[in-house]
């Protein structure tokens, strides 16, 4: 990885936990992959782009509905638990 690279993900990474009013470092609990049978959905403020069958890092169980997750470009935000599926 190079260092440009390197430093446009510590950015990303101080983005998010700034919005996301996140503290401490982030780590990945598991993975879980969208329902292949739910409909690709838009993301919002704070809720994440959905293709159904993606496969999504999650950084916290927030609540009962919902999951905070980072997607492959490295992009976070809020999915429905109902839409996941554990791998």
């Amino acid at each position: 990885m190079t260092l440009k690279a390197c430093k446009k993900e510590e950015k990303m990474d101080r983005g998010f936990q700034k919005k996301f009013k996140f503290e401490g470092s982030i780590n990945v609990l598991t993975q879980m992959m969208v329902d292949p049978a739910a409909t690709e959905k838009r993301g919002g403020a704070k809720n994440l782009p959905l293709r159904p069958g993606e496969i999504l890092d999650v950084i916290q169980f927030t609540n009962q509905e919902q999951i905070l997750c980072r997607n492959s470009q490295r992009r976070y935000g809020y999915v429905p638990r109902a839409v996941m599926l554990p791998l």
